[in-house]
């Protein structure tokens, strides 16, 4: 390396914290939760007194909450674009999609069409799709493009296969009444282990996300004309929510990044592969 670490962190505007205590940040944070912090170099802030300290106190104080900020709206395409492929259309709703998942879907010859999150339902089914994709996306799904996704959703369920990643995963599930909820530690990293019900398999996910699905409204809220239908898989952690589906409507959800990188790819192959196919209902 030609730059110390020092350095590089400097020329490419990242922050970062030494020389603090770890172990009372892993405390505060186990009995807290999720906290708003601020970074500082000034001098008052290293010796933890003073008029500096106060002020970026206030500065930590005053962040907006994340269930106040439209955070898809700043990371959505801003305009539709198309992934030519061969084989089945699936429209795909931005919500901050990562690149791997358009390239697992690329990969498996579906030809794909890339909605920004506030489109149409005209604008969407104007690309005459065969299965509907919501990805992942950061924030609070009560927030911003949620409202007219979940219109959208309600739509498409029945007449296509509707799949989500993440974030897609809990628009879809308020869509159907579901309820969501901030937690208080958020999943994060590429070690997540993810229980399947129907075969006791447990996989490492790859998850980044600081809400889930009130596992207890997903009951009777996808009765899918009476078939299987409901809760498919667990986090072996804590026993949140990872997975539902509705065979009949053809909805299938997991929480976790399938499409990894970085991360395991314990669930890649099975998801979509199973998308490609159309869902356990097949492409109608």
């Amino acid at each position: 390396s030609k730059r110390s670490l020092n350095q590089f962190l400097q020329d490419e505007g990242v922050p970062a914290v030494s020389g603090i205590d770890t172990r009372m940040l892993t405390i505060k944070t186990r009995r807290y939760g999720t906290m708003k912090a601020c970074l500082s170099v000034g001098a008052g802030a290293r010796a933890g007194e003073g008029e500096e300290k106060t002020e970026i106190l206030e500065l930590a104080r005053k962040q907006s909450e994340i269930s106040e900020l439209d955070l898809v709206e700043r990371v959505t395409c801003r305009k539709p674009y198309r992934i030519k492929g061969r084989g089945k259309r699936v429209a795909v709703i931005d919500l901050g999609v990562k690149r791997n998942i358009l390239k697992s879907l690329a990969e498996r010859g579906l030809d794909i069409f890339v909605f920004p999150a506030n489109a149409a339902e005209s604008e969407i089914r104007g690309s005459e799709p065969d299965a509907l994709l919501l990805s992942n996306g950061p924030g609070d799904p009560k927030r911003g493009a949620a409202g007219n996704l979940t219109r959208v959703v309600k739509n498409f369920a029945g007449e296509i296969p509707i799949f989500g990643i993440c974030l897609g995963l809990q628009i879809i599930a308020l869509a159907f009444g579901c309820e969501t909820y901030k937690l208080k530690f958020g999943h994060r990293g590429a070690n997540q282990p993810v229980k399947d019900l129907k075969s006791g398999r447990v996989f490492i996910t790859s998850q980044n996300h600081g809400f889930a699905v009130k596992k207890d409204s997903l009951d009777g809220a996808l009765d899918g004309g009476g078939t299987a239908a409901g809760l498919t898989q667990v986090n072996a952690n804590d026993g949140t929510v990872e997975g539902f589906e509705d065979a009949y409507l053809g909805v299938k959800c997991v929480q976790y990044h399938p499409e990894a990188s970085p991360g395991p790819w314990d669930t890649e192959k099975a998801f979509f592969d199973d998308l490609a196919k159309g869902g356990s209902s097949g492409f109608v």
